[in-house]
């Protein structure tokens, strides 16, 4: 039996990075979830069954923001609990901070790729989830200096 794994990442440049994993998705029970936006709708097609939608919400709006955060939340503790997986793997960013908090605390692997585009600055959730990631990748060598106890394991494009 395959092991559950689920990839997350917000919609963007971090679901670009995200998908440059998709070969391994033939190896698990995968499922897969990001932000619901016109550009992330393609994967409900190719993807049936296997896709999940977050809210889309960034941070220009900071009066709404934290209502979607929070709703998140939510959907993110509802989709755990419909996956169950053994892994979670996520290329971040902020839609992906409440799935690793709750994976972690029911039990999950967390592993954590920070961004192609920081190759001298932490990104806000991989600032939080360094901390408690199970393997947390970075794919330049001078992110090594902010996270030393990361993994250099070069780019994933």
């Amino acid at each position: 039996m395959k092991e559950r794994v689920l990839f997350i990442a917000s919609a963007g440049g971090h679901l670009s990075e995200l998908m440059a994993l998709k070969s391994m998705f033939s190896h698990y029970n995968f499922f897969l979830m990001t932000e619901k936006t016109k550009s992330s709708l393609y994967l409900k097609k190719n993807y049936p069954n296997r896709i999940g939608y977050l809210l889309y919400g960034t941070m220009a709006n900071p009066l709404i923001y934290p209502i979607k955060l929070l709703a998140n939340c939510f959907i993110s503790l509802y989709y755990y609990l419909k996956v169950r997986p053994k892994f979670i793997i996520t290329t971040g960013v902020h839609t992906a901070g409440p799935m690793c908090c709750i994976g972690k605390i029911m039990g999950s692997k967390i592993i954590y790729i920070e961004t192609f585009a920081n190759l001298k600055s932490k990104t806000s959730t991989g600032k939080i989830i360094y901390h408690f990631a199970d393997y947390f990748i970075v794919q330049w060598p001078s992110m090594l200096k902010l996270y030393p106890k990361a993994k250099y394991e070069g780019w994933i494009y």
